[in-house]
């Protein structure tokens, strides 16, 4: 797969100094998809071109756990277009050879660095696949300031009767910074080719927050592109949507991307809302001292993944109503491969939270993080007998968006819902109101806690409700 950049800027060659790649010799980068060759075709003041060929390694990709995918008898594990499609491989290999690029930074040009440049690039052989392909690679670079050109790729030049494949040769023209450049292709390659060729994990939020800062939460297909960049994980998709909403701001791309186990962290930034959330649940728990835990709603496992790191937590239960959103929390916490200890440890039932469970009865804690607003109103009764009725845990952590602070949220219409599967929001007066009757109700007290930062008149984007037993009853 081939991906040139051409810079037609004045002294165009110092475009080797923003992508750090020396113009007058081949480098080869080994990836863990195999290697990406990096070289100059053409170097001027008029014009440079700078040219990554990755060349995929098919034997080592069956090999490798993180890329085989599916069941391991199928011979779609064999026969594939992974070594000639540019797709979600091509994307990590540009993050990870051009990474300082990325960032927008140069010790040598920084005002380079910052500046649109006329640009033109091309890519080889990207998929366009899916049932909303219709001008689709249009649709996608023509908001960011591209002109676009896609010339398709016929099944087969001998018979053009059998018509186009779904693979097109890409071709980009505007005056563009070449880090945003980068990071549109980072995005939107996987994005084009509705597919992830490695295991989506739940960091891969963070790195579609921060490959599209300043960017996705204003692109008319911001939808498509978060749920097709997410592998159409749900839970990830709701993360990044909310986090878009809220006009979370990530600056810098440190962690971009990489298939290789990160060894140093980065340094410190505003985290997503939903990652504050989680550590808001997490914080709750230790403080009331839980050890047995179930994640009620858990969807694929962002909680549990992060409970399942910390030995206090004994322990962990996770339940959900779908099955799909079950099978990939077994394979975010990664329990076919866990020892017997693990597999002890974590339980993964299929459950509705509207209808009671022994299963989840006497445990420390029940977690309802972002659930009760996926619930139909008249059915929360229904949810109050199962988990405080029936269950009756020592304790039980709530949390919600708080519909006061939406208004603070610029691109949500008034009266709108920051999800639409979202059956109501509630403000802090109503879900006051809802937690104090349920804890009378059910021999409870409630503390209230902020999640994420606070506005002094409208409070903070979520609201959490920690509920405790009553030591009178």
């Amino acid at each position: 797969m081939l991906v040139t950049v051409t810079s037609t800027a004045p002294d165009a060659s110092n475009l080797s100094h923003l992508l750090r790649k020396h113009p007058d010799r081949a480098q080869a980068f080994p990836l863990s998809v195999g290697t990406a060759h990096v070289f100059y075709p053409e170097v001027s003041d008029e014009r440079c071109t700078v040219a990554m060929l990755l060349e995929v390694d098919p034997i080592g990709l069956v090999r490798d756990k993180r890329f085989r995918g599916g069941d391991a008898a199928t011979l779609a594990r064999y026969v594939n277009d992974r070594p000639y499609a540019s797709s979600s491989m091509v994307a990590v290999a540009l993050g990870q050879v051009f990474k300082t690029a990325m960032n927008g930074t140069s010790e040598s040009f920084p005002e380079l660095a910052t500046s649109p440049l006329p640009l033109e690039v091309s890519v080889a052989a990207v998929p366009a696949r899916g049932r909303d392909t219709a001008d689709l690679v249009t649709r996608l670079f023509e908001p960011l300031g591209w002109a676009v050109h896609e010339t398709p790729i016929p099944l087969d030049p001998q018979f053009p009767e059998w018509g186009d494949s779904v693979y097109v040769d890409l071709g980009l023209r505007g005056n563009v910074r070449l880090s945003d450049a980068l990071r549109h292709l980072y995005v939107l390659l996987p994005v084009l080719d509705d597919a992830k060729h490695y295991w989506v994990s739940e960091d891969e939020v963070g790195k579609l927050l921060r490959a599209g800062e300043g960017w996705l939460s204003d692109h008319p297909e911001r939808e498509l592109i978060t749920r097709r960049y997410l592998a159409h994980q749900r839970s990830m998709v709701d993360e990044a949507t909310e986090s878009l909403t809220a006009g979370s701001r990530l600056d810098d791309l440190d962690d971009i991307p990489t298939l290789e186990p990160a060894t140093e962290s980065s340094e410190s930034r505003p985290a997503p809302l939903a990652a504050l959330r989680a550590e808001a649940v997490l914080a709750a728990l230790r403080d009331i001292g839980a050890r047995a835990v179930a994640d009620v709603g858990c969807g694929e496992g962002m909680l549990l993944r992060r409970m399942q790191t910390d030995p206090v937590f004994t322990t962990i239960i996770g339940t959900d109503v779908s099955a799909k959103a079950l099978a990939r929390a077994e394979r975010t916490l990664n329990l076919r491969e866990a020892g017997d200890r693990q597999r002890e440890r974590v339980h993964l039932l299929q459950s509705s939270v509207t209808y009671q469970d022994d299963r989840i009865a006497g445990l420390d804690a029940i977690v309802l993080m972002e659930v009760i607003e996926h619930v139909d109103e008249e059915r929360l009764p229904a949810l109050e007998a199962s988990v405080f009725g029936a269950a009756a845990p020592n304790a039980v952590i709530v949390t919600t968006p708080n519909a006061d602070y939406n208004a603070l949220f610029e691109s949500l219409p008034a009266g709108g819902f920051r999800h639409a599967d979202h059956r109501f929001e509630w403000s802090r007066a109503e879900f006051t109101a809802w937690s104090e009757g349920v804890a009378s109700r059910h021999g409870y007290t409630v503390e209230y806690r902020t999640v994420g930062e606070v506005d002094r008149d409208l409070g903070s984007p979520t609201q959490l409700a920690l509920f405790r037993k009553a030591t009178d009853r």
